[in-house]
C-alpha cells in the first residue's frame, strides 16, 4: 500500500472515525483503524464491536492495499503536522510497520493484519428514510440531555426513536428519560417512516452521530432494523447495534391536564435558578418555587452555606402553591427552550410538571418534583 494525501483531508476523516476507539482495549486490534487504499481513494474504518464508523476521502494511490494502525497515535501525529502538508502513507510488507512521512517528519507505526479487523455487517437494514440533517440535529439536541447514565436500567441508556400516529398525522419521535425527567421531540414523519420498528439508540452512538452531523451535508439517510441502525452522512457512515430492551410506556407519565399554567421569561428564570443554586447542597441541588398571582419566589436553604432567595414576575393568576425541583434539571430544560418564554403546567407538589416551549410546539419536557 502506498499513497499520498493532503493533511486536512486525512485529519478530517481520521477525526470522524478515531473517536469510536476506546483508549483502553483488551483486544489489541480494536485500538487500530483499518486503512483501505484503492483506485477511488482511502477508506478508514474503526469499531468498538457495538458501533462502526467508516469514512472515505480522496488520495493519490500508487499502490493498493489494506492494513491497520494505532488510531489515536496516527491521529495525533497528523494533527501536529503543519497545515497544507502532503502526507505519504506506505506499507510495503518487507517492513512490518506503517511509514508516515510529511516533509522532514518520518514515523513508523506498528501494524496488525487487516484480515483480523472485525467488520460489522449490514444484514437486515432494508428500510431507508431520508431526513434533513437540521431535523435530526434538532431531535438529538432537544432530548439527549435526559438520557440515563445508570447502567442498572440499561434500556434507558439511549434515545428511543419511533413513529406514532396522532390525530391522523404520522410523526417521527425521539424520547429520552432517566426516571427523574423526560424529554420528547417530534417532527412530521418522512416518507417510509410508518411501520419502522421503534429502537433505542445507545448514548455513545447518539454522541458520535451528533458529531458527524457537524460535517454532514443537507440530508442524512437513516436505516433501521430490530437489531441495528445505520446513518449515512455523505461519504461517512455509522452503523450501530441498538439496545436490546423495551422502552417504558412513557406516554403514561406525560401530564394531560395540569391546570396551573405559569408563563415565565426563560432567560431570567434560568439566571435566577443558577444564582440561588450556588448555595444548594450538591447532592440534591433542590430549589423551592413559591408561586402566587403575578410572582414566583425561588428559595434555596443550606444548613452550612445559608439561604438564597430570588423573585421573578410571572404570568399566573391562580391559587398560591409551592413545589421543589432539582436545579440542574431546571437549567437543562431552560437550555432547550427556543423562545423568550417557557410555559410550565403544574398539578400539585407531588405530581409531574409539564414544560412547553411556545416557540416549538414539537417538544415536551416532564420534570418530577422534589420534596422541599
Amino acid at each position: 500500500m502506498k499513497l499520498t494525501i493532503e493533511r486536512q483531508s486525512l485529519i478530517k476523516a481520521l477525526g470522524h472515525v478515531q473517536s469510536v476507539v476506546e483508549r483502553r482495549n483488551t483486544i489489541p486490534i480494536l485500538s487500530n483503524v483499518l486503512l483501505s487504499a484503492d483506485g477511488g481513494g482511502l477508506t478508514f474504518s474503526a469499531t468498538d464491536l457495538d458501533m462502526e464508523i467508516v469514512d472515505e476521502t480522496e488520495a493519490q494511490v500508487s499502490g493498493q492495499g489494506q492494513i491497520t494502525a494505532p488510531a489515536h497515535t496516527l491521529y495525533e501525529i497528523v494533527r501536529k503536522l503543519p497545515e497544507g502538508a502532503q502526507v505519504e502513507l506506505k506499507y510495503l510488507g518487507e517492513d512490518p510497520r506503517l511509514s508516515v512521512q510529511a516533509g522532514r517528519s518520518r514515523f513508523n507505526l506498528p501494524v496488525l493484519p487487516a484480515g483480523d479487523f472485525p467488520v460489522m455487517s449490514n444484514d437486515g437494514l432494508s428500510s431507508r428514510l431520508t431526513l434533513e440533517a437540521k431535523d435530526l440535529i434538532r431531535l438529538i439536541d432537544k432530548t439527549r440531555f435526559a438520557i440515563s447514565t445508570e447502567e442498572t436500567r440499561y434500556y434507558l441508556n439511549g434515545l428511543y426513536v419511533h413513529t406514532v400516529m396522532e390525530e391522523g398525522v404520522a410523526k417521527l419521535r425521539a424520547v429520552a428519560t432517566d426516571g427523574h425527567r423526560l424529554a420528547l421531540a417530534e417532527m412530521p414523519a418522512p416518507e417510509g417512516a410508518l411501520g419502522l420498528p421503534g429502537v433505542i439508540i445507545p448514548r455513545k452512538t447518539i454522541q458520535e452521530a451528533r458529531r458527524l452531523l457537524e460535517d454532514a451535508g443537507e440530508v442524512v439517510d437513516l436505516q433501521i432494523s430490530q437489531a441495528k441502525v445505520r446513518l449515512e452522512f455523505g461519504r461517512a457512515a455509522l452503523t450501530s447495534k441498538v439496545i436490546d430492551g423495551s422502552f417504558p410506556d412513557y406516554v403514561r407519565v406525560i401530564p394531560r391536564d395540569n391546570p396551573k399554567v405559569v408563563i415565565v421569561d426563560n432567560d431570567l428564570f434560568a439566571q435566577a435558578v443558577d444564582r440561588v443554586a450556588t448555595i444548594s447542597a450538591e447532592k440534591s441541588r433542590s430549589v423551592k418555587l413559591a408561586i402566587e398571582s403575578g410572582r414566583m419566589t425561588l428559595t434555596v436553604r443550606n444548613m452550612e452555606a445559608g439561604q438564597g432567595v430570588e423573585e421573578l414576575e410571572v404570568d399566573y393568576d391562580g391559587e398560591p402553591f409551592e413545589i421543589g425541583f432539582n436545579a440542574r434539571y431546571l437549567l437543562d430544560v431552560c437550555g432547550q427552550i427556543q423562545g423568550e418564554t417557557a410555559e410550565m403546567r403544574f398539578a400539585d407538589p407531588s405530581s409531574p410538571t409539564l414544560v412547553l416551549d411556545p416557540a416549538d410546539p414539537g417538544v415536551r419536557y416532564v420534570l418530577m418534583p422534589l420534596r422541599v
